[in-house]
């Protein structure tokens, strides 16, 4: 057993803990690590459970590089604090928190000092620049943790902090006048920033891959006013779009399907290439724009709206060894709602 020096009480813990992880192949393999203590400003977490996100397959899938080998994916993370490190007095022992895919930032950049810490180019990543959730246990910024708000459990929370902070962000970002909302893609993301924007008073029109009914039907039973595939178009023209497939092609369909001034937001971290299309598309005053990470900003203000408006959490729920199924059922668009780990047994 290994000893944790800390501010508080040092807690007895095992010399390794168990996670799944990517070494460069196709499949994310079990493996045992050495328990490192957490540095000045860092948390210990037990890992409950972790959501499995659309950027993990991009990690798994090549389409971002993880700069060292092997990492362990995950950043939608929910765990209780077994240590913290000699500077972090934000959670204490005991606590519940979640961990997000913003890691850390130099905190004094131009970006950071003016509330766009997600554009720092120092920036980094749980479960890409350093090992994530899919794990027993995980070392976390306790400086870009943040608090779960009561009424969620550990598998219903975790997709809070992406899926739930990544549509937050980008209904933010279509602006507060847009009141017919398209969402593009209703799987993690779309399913809990529907509720949000409904929420709001605003109405939503989701739009699903081609055949999929089991998507379309959830999007209607929390309360969109239209569903359909994204080959279709609305029964009246969108006020802004939220796009959170990672499919290029869409950017060119939700130009055509929001009205003059409206507002095109790609929500995704990866995105296939944009085909060409004409200005006249573009023209009168339409917008595109991306939404890059996520800030501290963001996790506080959509921890306190889903506090306040219980938002139904769509999840279907894998054992940590059974990682690489979920990625599979991901990345084949065979999970309606989100997937997440729990990582209560070792792998």
């Amino acid at each position: 057993m290994t000893t944790v020096t800390t501010d508080t009480e040092p807690p007895e813990l095992p010399d390794t803990f168990r996670a799944m992880a990517f070494d460069g192949d196709a499949l994310l393999r079990p493996v045992t690590m050495p328990m490192v203590p957490p540095g000045p400003h860092e948390l210990l977490l037990r890992v409950h459970a972790c959501g499995v996100c659309r950027t993990d397959l991009h990690v798994v899938d090549g389409d971002l590089a993880a700069p060292v080998l092997p990492i362990v994916p995950g950043h939608e993370i929910v765990g209780t604090v077994l240590a913290r490190g000699a500077r972090t007095d934000a959670f204490a022992i005991g606590d519940r928190v979640g961990a997000a895919w913003l890691r850390s930032t130099c905190l004094h950049c131009r970006w950071c000092e003016t509330g766009r810490e997600n554009l720092c180019r120092d920036a980094r990543f749980n479960g890409l620049h350093a090992h994530g959730g899919y794990a027993t246990h995980v070392r976390v910024d306790a400086r870009f943790c943040v608090a779960l708000p009561d009424g969620y459990d550990d598998i219903h929370a975790a997709p809070l902090l992406c899926a739930g902070l990544i549509g937050f962000r980008a209904l933010r970002a279509a602006g507060p006048d847009a009141r017919r909302i398209g969402i593009y893609g209703f799987g993690a993301a779309g399913h809990l920033v529907a509720q949000a924007a409904r929420a709001e008073g605003r109405d939503v029109f989701a739009f699903t891959r081609p055949g999929d009914t089991a998507a379309q039907a959830l999007a209607m039973r929390l309360g969109a006013r239209w569903a359909g595939d994204s080959t279709q178009r609305p029964p009246e023209p969108l006020e802004a779009a939220l796009l959170f497939a990672p499919v290029g092609a869409l950017v060119p369909k939700a130009l055509a399907d929001v009205e003059p001034g409206g507002t095109v937001v790609c929500g995704g971290i990866h995105m296939s290439d944009i085909p060409s299309f004409a200005y006249r598309d573009l023209w009168e005053e339409r917008v595109i724009r991306s939404i890059a990470n996520l800030t501290r900003d963001d996790a506080s203000g959509f921890m306190a709206l889903a506090a306040r408006t219980p938002l139904a959490c769509e999840t279907e729920t894998f054992a940590l060894a059974d990682a690489n199924d979920a990625l599979d059922r991901l990345r084949e668009g065979r999970i309606t709602g989100a997937a997440v780990l729990d990582c209560s047994v070792a792998p």
